[in-house]
């Protein structure tokens, strides 16, 4: 394979945490989070949706601990959750202490609401005693009030202030197990509050865009922030923060990081926006195609074309390829190269098989080198 250099990505250096079993910064991969949205004291509805989030891929979950009730729930939750639990916590420094001791990975906390010095050092003791990371959470929308009146407005330069004097708490307790967010729903002002703050700590960072909006324009918003920020090379952790269901921010994020190459997970589907050219009915077949090809956890690459002028140059670059004919007839390729042909009834169904097939084979031959690569 040729070099590619203008496709190179250079991590910032950051030292490397963990959130239970999962390693995050250093040279982990970049893990995809997301928050459930139940009543956490409903602990059944809960793990439901946690489950959902799971299937979907999520490596962190976070749950919202407002009261007793929550973290009276959370030891039942991170017992049937098989991903780390990160408990998020405002205001009630107790409902940190009640939630380390029931078992979350994580503590979202900011540590200025907590309220004084002895009360952070009593919620840093429990971090520690239970083995918790705490991940300080910085939004423009509840800065400070001195920051507000000493800069007028949320800006770069207040987010990132207020981050620096909540590590300086975390730090004089000599506590380091901690990640940060500078969060905005202006994705201007959250890029530019990240890119300082990447140059001011080496602790892993936890990138969002806050209230980014509904399904589709969310998506967008945070595909933009998020990604501009992946591609400097910023970032060790990421939560797409949608009005929808968590595993559809699981998803999202995903899709982000195949786009960039930095992870990828399942099918990444390279398809054209159709035209009078076409073939067959590529926005119905892409669109079942994802429906039906959802499960598929191992990476690979399928192109769908609807005619000749892209695609047999995209076909060439994917694991299987699909390119509209004539006739009904369309052209199937393996590997790159044209292989057989597939008529219009038949093209779907004979497509996931031949996806699942190469997932099996791909899953055969990694599991097959795995032995080697331990001796």
């Amino acid at each position: 394979m040729s070099v590619r250099p203008w496709r190179d990505i250079v991590r910032r250096k950051s030292r490397q945490i963990m959130v239970g079993s999962v390693p995050v910064g250093g040279d982990a991969p970049v893990t995809v989070q997301t928050m459930t949205n139940t009543v956490t004291a409903d602990a059944a509805a809960t793990i439901d949706q946690i489950r959902r989030c799971e299937e979907a891929g999520a490596d962190i979950v976070r749950v919202s601990c407002p009261d007793e009730a929550s973290t009276a729930a959370l030891a039942q939750i991170v017992r049937a959750a098989r991903v780390p639990i990160v408990a998020d916590i405002h205001f009630h420094y107790k409902r940190a202490l009640e939630a380390a001791d029931a078992g979350a990975a994580c503590l979202r906390i900011n540590p200025g609401n907590i309220g004084s010095r002895e009360r952070v050092a009593e919620v840093v003791r429990a971090a520690r005693a239970n083995g918790c990371a705490i991940r300080i959470g910085v939004n423009a929308g509840s800065l400070e009030r001195h920051l507000l009146e000493k800069y007028a407005e949320p800006c770069p330069e207040a987010l990132v202030e207020s981050a620096l004097d909540h590590i300086a708490l975390l730090e004089e307790q000599g506590f380091r197990d901690y990640k940060v967010a500078v969060k905005a729903s202006d994705l201007f002002l959250a890029v530019a509050a990240y890119q300082q703050l990447a140059e001011a700590v080496d602790c892993p960072l936890h990138l969002g865009i806050t209230e980014a909006g509904g399904l589709r324009g969310g998506t967008v918003k945070s595909a933009i922030g998020i990604g501009s920020l992946l591609w400097a090379g910023i970032g060790d952790t990421i939560r797409v923060s949608l009005s929808a269901e968590p595993e559809e921010e699981v998803r999202a994020g995903f899709e982000i990081l195949k786009a960039l190459g930095i992870r990828n997970r399942g099918v990444r589907v390279v398809s054209c926006p159709s035209c009078a050219r076409q073939g067959f009915d590529v926005i119905r077949t892409v669109e079942a195609l994802e429906e039906r090809l959802a499960h598929i956890r191992t990476p690979m690459s399928l192109s769908v074309l609807g005619c000749v002028v892209n695609g047999p140059g995209e076909a060439r670059e994917t694991d299987i390829g699909v390119t509209g004919g004539g006739a009904g007839k369309h052209m199937v390729y393996l590997s790159g190269v044209t292989d057989h042909h597939v008529r219009d009834e038949d093209m779907i169904e004979h497509i996931v098989r031949l996806v699942e097939a190469k997932a099996a084979e791909i899953e055969a031959a990694t599991a097959a080198e795995l032995p080697h690569a331990a001796e």
